[in-house]
């Protein structure tokens, strides 16, 4: 998330054949970032190590968590780090969950207290085995956060709930300032990279969190480009979001985290980056982060929600 090769015949989802797994190719230059060095670091690593706190930072091998850490910001992981889906390009554990830590919230809360943060990001493990999906621990969350952090701007990160309303409503009765879920690729090749996700079922979610926000949240949505995607079926997904009137659209390159992930096809130039950040404005997105390292909660405290 090759883009620049001819455009790929539209498949439906049933006919998309898997993607041959291979072993890692080298990194180019615009992809390699510096080992951390300071401080900022070091205590961050310690506090979540303090409060036994998963972070998607680690979890998901993100290639940014150096930077981020060392800036004192981090992207907390609730409901475990044992996932119910096995996608194709996820580094987190699929294994069978264990059951929800009840103080976790409290602990979340009291991290972002530590950490003087004016903008945390929560997301969460597929939770398929919970009749509610984790979303009533994303409610218990965003309520502990808004209690010890009066004025923050929470973003929640959220699988889909297979798409039912009674969960997805506990977390929006909840007064997210962003809602985000990601599209994460075309609808071509979901089948193959998103393990018992449907690209419409996505499209769906958005949509209905947008129409019941009232106006008050945004959402948000990623895509990971560079798994063999083309140039029109990126352009297609863009206008799909847009369609379900998501305000914020995140595009970064997918990197292959072991070789027994979905590889990567290409590596998508800087300049491509740049040219979808301009199609993104242009097609009535409220914010645009396009490029090789971005990330769903990458510099997510640059974008200020409407008062």
């Amino acid at each position: 998330m090759s883009s620049c090769a001819a455009v790929v015949p539209e498949k439906t989802e049933a006919e998309a054949a898997p993607v041959r797994l291979v072993s890692r190719p080298r990194l180019p230059e615009w992809l390699k970032v510096p080992l951390p060095s300071s401080s900022t670091f070091t205590r961050t690593r310690q506090l979540l190590g303090d409060l036994r706190l998963h972070t998607v930072c680690e979890s998901a091998r993100c290639p940014n968590q150096w930077e981020c850490w060392s800036r004192a910001t981090a992207t907390f992981m609730i409901a475990g780090d044992r996932c119910t889906r096995a996608c194709g390009f996820c580094a987190v554990d699929t294994a069978k969950p264990l059951a929800l830590e009840e103080d976790e919230p409290r602990r979340v809360a009291e991290a972002t207290r530590r950490l003087g943060l004016r903008h945390v990001v929560v997301t969460a493990v597929a939770r398929d085995d919970l009749a509610d999906g984790g979303a009533d621990h994303f409610r218990r969350t965003i309520g502990a956060i808004r209690a010890e952090n009066p004025g923050i701007v929470v973003e929640v990160l959220v699988p889909d709930f297979l798409d039912r309303d009674f969960a997805l409503d506990l977390v929006l009765d909840a007064g997210p300032d962003v809602f985000n879920h990601n599209l994460e690729t075309v609808r071509r090749l979901t089948p193959s990279v998103r393990h018992r996700a449907t690209y419409d079922r996505s499209l769906a979610v958005l949509a209905k969190a947008k129409q019941r926000g009232n106006g008050r949240m945004s959402t948000k949505s990623g895509m990971m480009l560079g798994l063999g995607e083309s140039d029109a079926e990126i352009r297609d997904s863009m206008a799909d979001l847009r369609r379900s009137n998501v305000d914020i659209l995140t595009l970064g390159q997918y990197l292959q985290p072991t070789p027994k992930h979905l590889p990567v096809v290409e590596f998508v130039v800087p300049a491509r980056f740049e040219e979808y950040a301009r199609l993104g404005r242009e097609m009535g997105f409220v914010h645009v982060a396009s490029g090789p390292l971005v990330r769903s909660s990458y510099h997510a405290d640059e974008f200020h929600p409407p008062a």
